[in-house]
């Protein structure tokens, strides 16, 4: 799975890491986030957030700015540099999973599909009755 990680995120000094990618994923859906909201989005805990958010910064693949009516709110923004980056990661995302459904017949992958939301139900099922307990 390395192998396709590194495909995927790159290598050397400026690959990233699932948590930058999942956040790089996040920020590259809107135009800018609360550091709340971020977390949030995430599903983790804000310092992880902030820890995967500095990261990217520091590779320039992000801002972080106070934000203009509340100096205590942090906003994060995806830069050119991450929206360049994610754009690169997503088309070699595209390419994978059109090699690997093309190992599959239209039937085939309509069963995959439904497999799969079922998988997911399950489960989002599960957490919620442990969220609950």
């Amino acid at each position: 799975m390395s192998d396709l990680r590194d495909h995927l995120f790159g290598t050397g000094d400026d690959a990233l890491d699932q948590g930058q990618m999942d956040t790089l994923d996040a920020l590259a859906q809107r135009n800018t986030w609360r550091m709340s909201e971020l977390a949030d989005a995430l599903r983790v805990d804000p310092s992880t957030a902030t820890r995967a958010v500095q990261r990217l910064v520091n590779a320039g693949l992000a801002t972080r700015n106070p934000c203009d009516d509340d100096g205590r709110v942090v906003r994060v923004t995806v830069t050119a540099a991450g929206t360049a980056r994610h754009a690169e990661v997503a088309e070699r995302r595209a390419q994978l999973m059109a090699h690997v459904l093309g190992a599959f017949t239209p039937a085939e992958r309509l069963e995959l599909a439904d497999l799969l939301e079922r998988l997911i139900g399950a489960v989002d099922l599960f957490l919620g009755s442990v969220a609950h307990a």
